[in-house]
């Protein structure tokens, strides 16, 4: 789970989607379950997958939201339909 993981992250991420007026979103933090790292390789991201990485697009009902993080960086989310599929971390210090 991702709260177990990276607590402070979690919190983070619930308080960005709550500033945002992503109530539905927000709910579902506590629940995330990290599947994999993005992979790419790159040291500025801490990106991962929160349901099984596609084979291509995401399809039908893919949308982004940016947040505004409390760091100097990024942290977008893929979201299809109502569940968050991947959680974006750019430029972040180390995850906790």
């Amino acid at each position: 789970m991702l709260r177990d993981r990276w607590p402070a992250l979690t919190g983070e991420l619930r308080t960005a989607l709550t500033a945002e007026r992503e109530p539905a979103l927000a709910r579902q933090v506590d629940e995330l379950v990290v599947v994999q790292p993005c992979g790419c390789g790159d040291g500025f991201c801490q990106s991962f997958y929160t349901a099984p990485r596609p084979n291509g697009p995401w399809g039908p009902g893919h949308r982004n939201v940016e947040l505004d993080p409390p760091w100097r960086g990024l942290l977008i989310l893929d979201v299809v339909g109502d569940r968050i599929v991947y959680v974006e971390v750019l430029n972040r210090p180390p995850l906790t």
